[in-house]
């Protein structure tokens, strides 16, 4: 039955929502799909929900093509099986939390890896009953901290998870790769331009991991690639290719100068090379070591510094550091932690006093450019004054390496060297191996073929259902309103009936309704815009607004016996004859 915009459910704004910043979520909400309940929560209206109904059912036939068998969680969840595998603690405050009448501890499944472990441990027991893949469509919670642009960061969103069961790490990859090339399919049908990037699989656990990334210069998330092999990763996996170590035999000895107001990088450039000239070229920042010190926050509430030692012309890399050091939070280091570590001399932070086996005792980890027999100008712990030519691996040696510093266009590429090009997209697909991180935690084992238990191996994989609703808005726009694919679009056709009333334009609305029940009667949907009392100028502004693809404007031209079929992505008119009109739209939308 067609959708009747007299009595649908629906209010369409002239003005962009106040809080809004990006485009998908100034049109969902002025378009009427969706509406704010509170920071990050939002109500789908009647059309959206035709639209996230029409995502999860292209998500869904992909998943039962390769097999998957669908069931559904409760998002109610007890606190003891995430309690066994340490997330409980781990997830901190990203999980809603709370307690029954009776104080015991339930949680808002933010995934559900435990609870499908439990299900094919409690129902599965042999090596005959794997492989098997499970998936649901459900809500899940997470108490993000800034939500923002509407349903593409929110606290409450409906995702796709599916976990594939192998007893070992062949069937895995087998797995793995058809959940992969299943959502290649589920992304070339949902209609925008996505990349497929190398992953961490961050507090996840695991080990192979890639992310599908729809393309979006508002994207929240930073990923290069290289034209020239084709290597693309997330920020946070980029593995920066570490120089060979040098030969320091003949280096001169590290020593202490005098550097009076040289706090930062640029300052301290300057003054190297009005006090310090060098013969070869001048001083860059990139000669020296920058010591940044961060606070880890760890899941339990304790609290433990970190320094980081980079080249003084890169910067720290929040998400790629909060990555590194998962399920800790990377927290600013402030006056009173400074106070605590006496030793650190906040601007002129060197090696010296660092290391887990320092006076300082704090871990210091290093960009892997810093390797064995590279020179460093760098802190020398003691206000106004540097070390210069401190060598790695003669002078200093930290506790490890840690991917922190930003990754930038013109870097080399890890696999064939050439520059890599960076770009912005948004994470709507993520699939990576987990291995046996959950098996082990809750036992899931099965026996094999000689009789042994086997503790089971697992892949699991991720779709942004509701956020795929926003990412295809995001792409599929234009000054005037949404422009939807037609597989994901509310309806297949919008009608409009631009005459005032029924009394004064009756034949207006008569060739309306008749054209209405014939496409119904081919099978189409019809979005029908039937109000009176309403200007056709707000029909046409509203028919843009909303972004079913066929237009069919019914008006003035019926005096030559004519209605106007509009394309509402290219913008194409054409009249056709009346008594055409139901073949001539089945032809345009078929």
């Amino acid at each position: 039955m067609a959708m009747r915009m007299s009595s649908l459910f629906l209010r369409t704004l002239r003005e962009n929502p106040a809080d809004a910043e990006v485009p998908s979520h100034q049109l969902l909400v002025r378009a009427g799909y969706i509406r704010r309940v509170s920071p990050g929560i939002y109500t789908w209206l009647p059309l959206g929900l035709k639209v996230l109904k029409r995502v999860e059912q292209i998500v869904r036939e992909e998943m039962d093509a390769i097999g998957s068998q669908e069931l559904l969680f409760p998002a109610l969840l007890p606190r003891e099986p995430y309690e066994a595998s340490g997330r409980w603690t781990e997830y901190g405050p990203n999980v809603f939390r709370l307690k029954d009448r009776k104080e015991n501890d339930y949680l808002l499944g933010p995934t559900h890896e435990e609870m499908f472990t439990l299900a094919v441990k409690d129902m599965y027991s042999s090596y005959k009953d794997l492989p098997v893949s499970l998936y649901q469509i459900q809500i899940k919670y997470r108490d993000e901290a800034r939500p923002r642009a509407g349903i593409l960061r929110g606290r409450e969103f409906v995702m796709k998870d599916s976990y594939s069961f192998d007893l070992d790490e062949a069937g895995l990859d087998k797995s793995y790769q058809q959940h992969r090339d299943a959502y290649i399919k589920i992304f070339d049908r949902l209609g925008f331009h996505y990349v497929i990037v190398q992953a961490m699989a961050g507090a996840m656990g695991g080990s192979k991991s890639e992310e599908f990334l729809a393309t979006a210069e508002n994207g929240e998330d930073t990923y290069v690639r290289c034209a020239n092999c084709g290597y693309a990763a997330n920020v946070e996996a980029v593995q920066v290719a570490a120089p060979d170590p040098i030969p320091y035999a003949d280096l001169p000895a590290s020593h202490v100068e005098d550097t009076p107001d040289t706090p930062t990088i640029e300052t301290l450039v300057t003054h190297l090379n009005s006090a310090f000239p060098r013969e070869d070229r001048a001083w860059a920042a990139g000669d020296t070591l920058k010591n940044v010190v961060v606070m880890l926050v760890h899941p339990d509430g304790s609290r433990a510094p970190l320094v980081i030692g980079i080249p003084g012309d890169r910067d720290v890399d929040e998400k790629r550091l909060g990555a590194q050091v998962e399920p800790a939070v990377v927290a600013a280091f402030e006056e009173a932690d400074f106070a605590a570590y006496p030793s650190l001399k906040k601007g002129y932070i060197g090696p010296e006093v660092l290391g887990e086996a320092s006076e300082s005792g704090i871990r210091y980890l290093v960009d892997p450019r810093v390797v064995d027999g590279s020179a460093w100008v760098t802190g020398a712990n003691r206000p106004g004054h540097h070390v210069l030519d401190l060598v790695a691996g003669r002078d200093f040696s930290p506790d490890g390496t840690i991917e922190a510093a930003d990754v930038r266009p013109g870097d080399a590429c890890p696999s064939c060297g050439h520059a890599l090009e960076s770009a912005r997209g948004i994470e709507m697909g993520h699939i990576f191996q987990l291995g046996r991180k959950y098996a082990e935690a809750l036992d899931l084992k099965v026996l094999d073929e000689h009789g042994k238990q086997r503790t089971v191996v697992m892949g699991s994989y991720g779709v942004g259902v509701s956020r795929a609703v926003a990412c295809i808005a995001e792409g599929n726009h234009d000054d005037l309103g949404l422009v939807w694919p037609r597989d994901i679009s509310p309806a297949d056709v919008h009608i409009v009936a631009t005459g005032k009333d029924r009394v004064r334009d009756p034949e207006v609305f008569e060739t309306a309704e008749r054209l209405t029940r014939g496409l119904e009667a081919a099978g189409l949907t019809v979005l029908y815009d039937d109000r009176e009392k309403v200007s056709p100028g707000v029909k046409f502004k509203d028919s843009e607004l909303i972004g079913v693809p066929t237009i069919v404007v019914v008006g003035k031209s019926l005096e030559n016996g004519v209605i106007e079929i509009k394309d509402r992505r290219s913008g194409d008119r054409r009249e056709v004859p009346v008594a055409d009109a139901v073949t001539e739209i089945l032809a345009e939308v078929n």
